[in-house]
């Protein structure tokens, strides 16, 4: 299956479509009206305390290369990484996480 990052949630409901891909609580979060959109399909995934470690480890090793990223999208790699659920986002700061963890999977959508 696949997640979606908040950025592809809020690409979805700013043109109307179904959206049948899974999200975190950050994309809830982030994008409140995701909360009451009709045409959200998908399951909203809650970090568990795994997710939560995963997320520091991967942290550890992006600071060893000097490159790290926000809590937010930590979790939602590793909801990913700890589902084998794929991430599409539109955001590309996730290619250098993948490259650190290959077992995250990662789709970059481009402006439609």
């Amino acid at each position: 299956m696949t997640v979606l990052d908040t950025s592809s949630v809020i690409s979805r409901v700013r043109r109307g479509v179904e959206v049948w891909e899974n999200v975190t609580t950050i994309a809830l979060i982030e994008y409140p009206p995701l909360r009451g959109y009709e045409k959200f399909q998908g399951t909203i995934y809650f970090a568990s305390e795994d997710d939560q470690l995963l997320a520091a480890t991967l942290q550890e090793r992006l600071r060893r290369v000097g490159r790290p990223m926000s809590a937010a999208d930590l979790l939602v790699a590793a909801i990913c990484i700890n589902r084998g659920e794929e991430l599409v986002t539109r955001d590309e700061d996730f290619l250098a996480l993948a490259e650190a963890e290959p077992s995250l999977r990662v789709r970059v959508e481009h402006e439609r």
